[in-house]
C-alpha cells in the first residue's frame, strides 16, 4: 500500500490519500473500456492529469461490471474540446464534456472546487474535488496506466465493510443537494451496503427537503430507480425513510393505507426487475406498465364497456388519472399512453395501438 502526500502552507509533508496497488485492489485491467483508457491517456499525452472516478470504480471494486466510465481532469472544458474533436460540451453552471465513441459516451469533468461549499460551480485541484463527492464508495479514483486506485476517504475499506459513508458533513449534505438522499438509498440497494442508523435517521429527518426540487430532476432520479433491476429494494428503502412520499405520493399514500395494494405494489415492482435484467432494452412503457398496473386495476370500473366508445372513453379517464398518480414524474407521454394501453388490453379492453413512435432515450444510471 502506498501513501499519497501533499504539502501544508509550511511546506511539509501531509497525508492525503492511500492508494492501492493492482495487488491489492485486484481489479483486471481488462475490465476497463479501451476506449476510456484512450481518453485518459490523451489528457495526459497533452499535459493534465485524468483519471477514471467515481461509480465506474466502485462497480469494478465489487466485481460488477460498470454502465458508464466518467473521467475527470484538471483540464477545463474548452481545453477538453479542442483536445476531442467527437466532443460537445454541456450544462450551463458547471461545464462538462461528453466525448463520443460510437454509441458510447463518457463524461469528462473538470476538478471541482470546495470554495463555495459541495455546489459551487468553480474548477478546483484534486485534493478539493474529492471533497465534493457525495459518498465515499463513489470517491475513489482510478489511474488506468499505472493501475492504482486513490482514496482520500476510505472508500475501498467502505465498500469492503458494505457501508455507505458520507464524504460531506451530514449538516450540509442533503440541505446542499436533497437528491444525494435518492443516491443513498439506491447505492445502498444496488450496492448491498447498509445506511448507518445515523445516516438513515438524518434521511428520514430531511425527507421532506426533496418537497421543492424540480420535477425534471425527480424524473431523471425516478427513471434511474425503474431501469435499474433494483426497483423492489429501493423503493422498499424509499419508504422505510419517508422519501418515497415525495417522490411518487399517490402510490405512498394507497400503500401505507392499504395492506393489500401495499402487497401488489411491491410484487408488480419484483416483476419490474425481472424485466429490467432479461430484458434491459425494453422501452419505458414497457416498464411503467408495473407502476401503474395496481392503481389501475383498483380504479378503473371495468363495468362500462370494453369495446368501441366505451373502451375510448375508459382509456381516456385512466390515462388522465394515471397522469396525475405519477406525478410529479412526468415521462414521455407516448410511454405513459403505451402502459396505459398494455394494462387496459390485459383486462380485455380493445384500445387500437397506434403505431409505435421514437423511443425514449433513457438518462445514464
Amino acid at each position: 500500500m502506498l501513501v499519497r502526500y501533499s504539502t501544508d502552507k509550511n511546506g511539509r509533508p501531509v497525508k492525503k490519500a492511500v492508494v492501492y496497488t493492482k495487488d491489492e485492489h485486484k481489479i483486471p485491467l481488462k475490465s476497463i473500456d479501451t476506449d476510456a483508457i484512450f481518453v485518459v491517456r490523451r489528457l495526459r499525452e497533452s499535459g493534465f492529469d485524468s483519471y477514471i472516478v467515481g461509480g465506474a470504480v466502485r462497480d469494478l471494486l465489487i466485481g460488477k461490471k460498470p454502465k458508464d466510465f466518467d473521467i475527470v481532469t484538471d483540464a477545463t472544458p474548452s481545453r477538453i474540446k479542442r483536445i476531442f474533436r467527437n466532443s460537445r460540451i454541456i450544462g450551463k453552471r458547471f461545464r462538462l464534456v461528453h466525448v463520443f465513441f460510437g454509441p458510447k459516451v463518457f463524461e469528462v469533468s473538470t476538478f471541482r472546487s470546495t470554495v463555495d461549499g459541495s455546489v459551487g460551480n468553480s474548477f478546483g485541484t484534486m485534493d478539493e474535488d474529492v471533497m465534493r463527492r457525495d459518498f465515499s464508495i463513489n470517491a475513489l479514483y482510478y489511474d488506468p496506466e499505472k493501475e492504482l486506485v486513490i482514496d482520500y476517504v476510505n472508500g475501498v475499506r467502505d465498500i469492503r465493510d458494505k457501508v455507505i459513508s458520507p464524504v460531506i458533513p451530514l449538516d450540509r449534505i442533503f440541505i446542499e443537494d436533497p437528491v444525494r438522499m435518492l443516491r443513498a438509498v439506491k447505492y445502498g440497494a444496488t450496492t448491498e451496503c447498509r445506511l448507518p442508523k445515523k445516516l438513515r435517521r438524518r434521511i428520514t429527518r430531511s425527507a421532506s427537503l426533496l418537497s421543492p426540487v424540480s420535477p425534471s430532476r425527480l424524473t431523471e432520479e425516478l427513471l434511474k430507480i425503474i431501469n435499474s433491476s433494483h426497483a423492489h429494494d429501493i423503493v422498499a428503502m424509499a419508504l422505510e425513510t419517508d422519501l418515497y412520499t415525495y417522490l411518487q405520493p399517490a402510490a405512498a399514500s394507497l400503500i401505507f393505507g392499504s395492506k393489500a395494494f401495499r402487497k401488489a405494489y411491491m410484487e408488480s415492482l419484483a416483476e419490474l426487475d425481472e424485466l429490467s435484467r432479461n430484458r434491459p432494452d425494453s422501452r419505458l412503457g414497457e416498464k411503467l406498465v408495473f407502476i401503474i398496473r395496481d392503481f389501475v386495476e383498483s380504479m378503473t370500473d371495468w363495468s362500462v364497456g370494453t369495446k368501441g366508445a366505451a373502451a375510448a372513453e375508459l382509456y381516456r379517464n385512466t390515462w388522465a388519472r394515471c397522469r396525475n398518480f405519477v406525478l410529479p414524474m412526468n415521462p414521455q407521454r407516448t410511454e405513459l399512453e403505451h402502459a396505459v394501453r398494455k394494462v387496459l388490453q390485459s383486462h380485455g379492453v380493445q384500445v387500437k395501438m397506434p403505431k409505435r413512435r421514437a423511443r425514449m432515450v433513457l438518462p445514464p444510471e
